[in-house]
């Protein structure tokens, strides 16, 4: 069943809409896509064909989700999709496009939040409890991992690797990869210190954050990490180092002297 469905909408069959759903005037509602419980889709959104959504997200208006990627090799005919998980907010005017290449996904996390205007491009993977700010654009096959905060108008180039815990100062342009934990900003961007007040706030306080610190103080002086303790923070650290980038990681800034 379906509920508080505007008169105005447009829903193709065939559409799989889940139960306790609400669908804004004008919204429009494509063929092959599925839409779970409690999600509420506001006045003229559009889901476009191939576009997975988890239960309980909102969709502001005038949002696009799985549209064609934006390239130009792009063919029509090619199935691919857009996966969303469970309870993301998307704000006026975001898109995200699936992906481009056949059977590909364009997958977005759970329980995040995207701020108005700003755009996933396709092949991207986003993790679970990330922030866009205004105006975030990310280019395609970009990958951010959970619990990444993108300040207002930061741009990501392609292919570039975000990790967890990360901070981006608005306005900043990525074109290498920015390391779990940090923040980053500048021109170029260059990581200056860990995210203190985001890791707290994720409980990674005490001995935890210690070791994370003595990562980081390492890892600038371009020294290994691989005797620190494992703990749940380093192992996934060695393990996003250990994948090779594609386009290098963003370095670090000069500390002053005093």
């Amino acid at each position: 069943m379906t509920q508080n469905i505007h008169p105005s909408a447009y829903i193709a069959d065939p559409a799989s809409i889940g139960k306790n759903v609400s669908i804004g005037p004008f919204a429009v509602i494509e063929e092959h896509t599925q839409i779970a419980d409690n999600c509420e889709i506001g006045a003229h959104a559009v889901i476009r064909p191939y576009t997975k959504m988890g239960a309980g997200n909102k969709v502001h208006a005038h949002v696009v989700l799985g549209d064609l990627p934006q390239d130009t090799s792009f063919k029509e005919t090619t199935v691919s999709w857009l996966e969303i998980g469970d309870n993301n907010t998307f704000r006026e005017g975001f898109t995200a496009h699936r992906a481009s290449v056949e059977n590909g996904v364009t997958r977005i996390g759970s329980n995040c939040f995207f701020m108005n205007n700003s755009h996933v491009a396709h092949d991207c993977q986003i993790g679970n409890h990330t922030i866009f700010a205004n105006n975030v654009a990310i280019g395609g096959f970009v990958q951010i991992d959970d619990r990444v905060f993108m300040g207002g108008t930061v741009v990501a180039h392609q292919f570039c690797r975000i990790g967890s815990y990360a901070i981006v100062q608005g306005t900043t342009g990525l074109n290498k990869d920015v390391l779990p934990f940090c923040l980053i900003a500048g021109y170029p961007a260059r990581h200056y210190r860990l995210n203190t007040i985001g890791l707290k706030r994720a409980g990674i306080t005490g001995d935890r954050y210690k070791v994370i610190s003595s990562a980081f103080k390492l890892l600038r002086q371009n020294e290994s990490i691989e005797h620190l303790q494992d703990t749940e923070e380093i192992k996934y650290l060695k393990q996003w180092l250990a994948v090779k980038s594609n386009r290098g990681v963003h370095g670090f800034m000069t500390l002053e002297r005093k």
